[in-house]
């Protein structure tokens, strides 16, 4: 049986990702954020959901750019801490011991210790309520070299170690199921014959 709850986000778990931003040293800034992700394949899309006060949100707000940094579990406390202190009064990327980078193609910055970043210009600012969702197309990805497989060319997230946030609580990555359309491949002779 299901209990009746009030209307809320409870679509879990999502990404814990890190939010880099600024367009010199003096506004660099990071900034961890959950309500975040894809919104279109071709142009590639997505988007972050800002609250209006947060220290970033003026930042991307001029700058028209951001970078999402998927998180792992060597920087998990860096990504929690971030989401709790404000860069109005830390030097967030100091302070967690986080490597800043120049973007390749806009100009703002990256975390390096990130396995994969994802270089975005905003589109358009909608505004929703306790949050304002920027919008934006996909011009670069950055990945980490010793997740790309020599042999196929292939990123393999799955040995990043990736985290996601569920309720409050971080949780890294579990086993794998499945790949995209197992449930509907037909087998072939030798898994039949066993």
């Amino acid at each position: 049986m299901k209990l009746t709850f009030k209307p809320g986000n409870m679509i879990y778990p999502v990404p814990a990702a890190l939010i880099s931003c600024g367009d010199d040293a003096e506004s660099y800034n990071v900034f961890t954020a959950s309500w975040v992700g894809t919104i279109c394949t071709n142009p590639p899309m997505c988007y972050v959901s800002i609250r209006p006060e947060r220290h970033s949100y003026e930042i991307i707000k001029r700058t028209g750019e951001f970078v999402i940094n998927l998180t792992s579990k060597s920087i998990a406390k860096a990504t929690d801490w971030c989401g709790v202190k404000s860069g109005r009064d830390h030097d967030k990327f100091k302070e967690a011991r986080l490597t800043p980078q120049k973007t390749a193609v806009i100009n703002s910055v990256y975390i390096e210790e990130s396995p994969l970043s994802i270089e975005c210009k905003v589109r358009e600012i909608v505004k929703l309520g306790s949050h304002d969702m920027f919008i934006a197309d996909v011009v670069n990805v950055l990945a980490d070299d010793k997740y790309i497989d020599n042999q196929t060319g292939r990123f393999q997230l799955d040995k990043a170690d990736l985290i996601a946030y569920s309720h409050g609580e971080y949780y890294t990555l579990g086993e794998m199921i499945g790949t995209f359309g197992w449930s509907v491949r037909k087998k072939n002779k030798k898994q039949r014959t066993k």
